[in-house]
């Protein structure tokens, strides 16, 4: 190297790499068999494509496309199709998306003609109805004004429902099928998941970024940002809650068996913590007594070796811990084939007048898996540390033999003080007391509907909080079905209970529900209203909440003086502020 070139090396290393080598102490070591200027020229050279390629890391090269924009709509009734939204919004960081999330309701229909890509995770309940939180945007795309949409823009589908209803998955299909009608292009046909819909969503999910239009228009991937860990304890992983306490709340002579139940949750720290208008998770067994009818009617002695999902176990096993003993799906209907029975059969009725002749293995495949049942809170972490208090009415009927709910009589009659069960908190996006302790609170919960607002008035009882607090409650007979009586006479005495308008609908010569007193009293129940109350109802959605809903709507129109379509624009405000708020099944 002649002295020029010595100068022109050294020249480069100190500006391409020199900084760089000095803070990395050099990338070639002092024993190198260079001299100081070549060590000091391969340095700079190193350094320099070094940064060059970090810089390429960075910004994802100069070849790469960005990640490209995605919408992800959901609509969820207890949280599930949120919290599936997050993780499909974490899956799509990895396939080159970067996907923005929303609630149905907080996303206007009229963007939809300047979006590409999208996908919508849609809960149906009730009958065949939205879920809360969608119910403005099925109402205007379902619309007969709604715009034309463009074939560019390209929309997958996922619904959750249940199979034992007659309208599954009814408000999923709804918007799969208009979006098509629109003009959109449904890129992937539209999956319906049953309860158990782990196994559904994932291949759907899969799915999606397998079509075309997706792998197309994908950008560079990208790890998704690390997220806060979730609870210890959820669905598939519950805690072993020990039951405490079993009271009957029902008094003799009602026509319904209703029990206070207290879980102690001890030892679960952090991630058992709740607010109230949270949901309490629970897993049931099946009644043994069931199960040997079951296993007696099909020609099962119970040792038999079954499969479920790669784990082997024994037939009994199964079907006490692991089976639905009760809902007959489609797919049952397909794999034993059998034609569509009557609407209110059951499996044991299929078992029992069918000459189905299945093997063990055939007989748990027809069955879906047993899921945990959900529970609104009854409870106040502040009144109850380390508990969890729920209010379930035992489930009997009569259905060809003598039936039962399967978690309430669990929780009722076969689990007993000191036993335990599997148990996970369901948090609330949307159910929760306002935030300001002041604002005056309407509850309308009959019968085991009270629970959350024994929970809020809790709640505002140990904060002293200074909002007023009306109660609707109400059930068939005042002597026998007047739940937590003592509880809301004291707080009526004291003053947390500014108001309670009670209904009893077996006690006079005429009907009265919550929604009658509602109506006679509203021109009260509007100046609360005006006043900034926040309306909080539980219960029954087919009925209860329905009626409700209108009267609500009646009510404004009559005190507002406002027509039909202004009130019920007034109470959809209510709910987008988070004014009326449901917790309803």
């Amino acid at each position: 190297m002649t002295k020029q070139d010595r100068q022109i090396t050294t020249a480069l290393a100190d500006a391409i790499g020199r900084t760089e080598a000095t803070r990395t102490q050099g990338l070639i070591a002092e024993d190198a068999p260079f001299d100081r200027d070549q060590r000091n020229w391969l340095n700079g050279l190193l350094s320099g494509l070094q940064a060059m390629a970090a810089a390429a890391n960075a910004t994802g090269g100069a070849d790469e496309a960005p990640a490209t924009e995605m919408t992800i709509l959901y609509g969820s009734q207890s949280g599930t199709c949120e919290s599936l939204s997050k993780d499909l919004r974490k899956y799509a960081k990895t396939k080159g998306f970067d996907a923005k999330i929303s609630a149905l309701d907080d996303f206007d229909p009229a963007q939809l003609a300047g979006i590409e890509h999208m996908t919508i995770i849609a809960a149906t309940f009730g009958e065949g109805e939205p879920a809360d939180n969608a119910v403005q945007f099925h109402a205007a795309l379902m619309g007969p004004d709604a715009p034309a949409l463009p074939a560019s823009l390209n929309f997958a589908v996922c619904g959750l429902g249940d199979t034992s209803y007659a309208e599954f998955n009814q408000a999923a299909r709804d918007l799969d099928a208009r979006l098509a009608e629109l003009g959109a292009t449904r890129v992937l046909d539209m999956v319906a998941c049953d309860v158990a819909y782990e196994d559904a969503y994932a291949a759907w999910k899969t799915g999606v970024f397998e079509t075309g239009a997706f792998i197309a228009a994908a950008g560079a991937s990208s790890a998704p940002e690390p997220e806060a860990a979730g609870p210890m304890f959820d669905k598939n992983r519950p805690f072993a809650g020990t039951l405490m306490k079993v009271d009957k709340l029902s008094g003799e002579g009602s026509a319904k068996t209703v029990n206070h139940i207290e879980i102690s949750l001890a030892g679960g720290g952090e991630d058992l913590e709740y607010q109230v208008g949270d949901a309490l998770g629970l897993w049931p067994t099946n009644c043994p007594l069931e199960v040997s009818e079951l296993l007696a009617a099909g020609g099962f002695n119970g040792s038999e070796a079954v499969m479920l999902k790669d784990t082997p176990t024994s037939l009994r096993a199964a079907l006490l811990n692991r089976l639905d003993l009760t809902t007959v799906t489609p797919s049952t209907l397909e794999l034993w084939d059998i034609e569509k029975p009557d609407e209110n059969s059951q499996i044991i009725d299929l078992i029992e007048l069918g000459d189905l002749n299945l093997d063990p293995q055939a007989f748990v495949d027809g069955l879906r898996p047993l899921q945990p049942r959900l529970y609104s809170i009854a409870s106040s972490p502040k009144a109850h540390p380390g508990e969890v208090h729920l209010t379930v009415g035992e489930v009997h009927y009569d259905l060809r033999t003598a039936r039962k709910g399967v978690a309430s009589t669990y929780l009722g009659q076969r689990l007993q003080p000191g036993g335990q069960v599997g148990v996970y908190i369901q948090k609330s996006a949307h159910f929760h007391l306002p935030a300001d302790e002041a604002t005056p609170v309407i509850m309308i919960g009959p019968g085991t509907g009270i629970a959350p607002f024994r929970a809020f008035l809790e709640e505002r009882a140990a904060q002293q909080s200074k909002g007023e607090n009306w109660l609707f409650f109400g059930d068939q007979h005042q002597k026998t079905d007047f739940l937590y009586r003592t509880e809301l006479e004291d707080w009526a005495s004291s003053g947390v209970l500014t108001k309670t308008s009670l209904a009893w609908s077996r006690d006079g010569a005429e009907k009265v529900y919550v929604q009658d007193l509602i109506r006679k009293d509203g021109a009260v129940f509007y100046d609360w209203l005006s006043k900034g109350a926040a309306i909080y109802v539980c219960g029954d959605a087919t009925r209860m909440a329905a009626d409700v809903d209108q009267t609500i709507c009646e009510v404004v129109a009559e005190f507002g003086g406002m027509d039909a379509d202004a009130a019920k624009q007034y109470v959809a405000g209510l709910g987008k502020a988070g004014r009326y708020q449901r917790d309803v099944y």
